[in-house]
């Protein structure tokens, strides 16, 4: 699990074709790998993988061709910017919100737009995926937690401090780039419950039991 708080900005070192699928080379940059052992995992853009190689600037993952399919990994070359965050451990603060690594799909950004000092940003989503976003909500993108602000049909926007745009991958995407989008874990098991029909019923005698009535 992972938080959505990028710890640092790292660059793709190498990708190198491994019968089929392929074997991604990360230069960490500043992050301290000291913790990190063999078979740890690390999110890069928000999508987690498995450490298999471990050098003292980088590591080294191999990636599937269903994650190059389904995520932004499939497009990245040598020298592109990644948001890289190590797992959670149990004593760490959970400053932004739980966080699995495990892609829903593909989002673009529709449009970046100054509010202030900050960015107003527009991201557009499947329709699969827009249902699960609520205004308020988190959301992750490319790793990255994030307070959905608005949501308009398939479209929501978010804001981003400056800190966020110079501390992330942000900084270099455009209007028409592709992002990882992972929903809120929540979301997805609050549907599950309501779908199968084993939802608790909120009623009057329920709320007071908890303190809410």
């Amino acid at each position: 699990m992972f938080t959505g708080i990028i710890q640092t900005v790292g660059r793709i070192a190498r990708i190198e074709p491994r019968g089929g699928d392929v074997r991604l080379a990360v230069d960490t940059a500043a992050l301290d790998l000291s913790d990190v052992q063999l078979g740890d995992s690390i999110a890069v853009s928000g999508v987690c993988l498995t450490a298999v190689t471990l050098e003292p600037r980088g590591f080294s993952a191999d990636v599937s061709n269903e994650t190059l399919s389904l995520t932004t990994l499939g497009k990245l070359k040598a020298g592109d910017p990644v948001n890289l965050e190590k797992a959670l451990r149990l004593a760490d603060r959970l400053g932004g919100h739980l966080v699995s690594g495990h892609v829903d799909g593909l989002g673009k950004v529709v449009s970046v737009t100054p509010d202030g000092r900050s960015q107003r940003w527009t991201f557009e989503v499947p329709a699969a995926l827009s249902r699960y976003i609520a205004a308020k909500g988190s959301v992750c993108i490319d790793g990255t937690s994030l307070t959905v602000n608005e949501v308009a049909g398939h479209r929501f926007g978010v804001n981003l401090i400056p800190h966020t745009v110079e501390h992330t991958a942000f900084h270099a995407r455009r209007p028409g780039d592709a992002v990882n989008i992972e929903v809120d874990v929540v979301a997805r098991y609050v549907e599950r419950l309501l779908s199968s029909g084993e939802a608790p019923r909120l009623d009057e005698a329920f709320l007071k039991q908890h303190g809410f009535a």
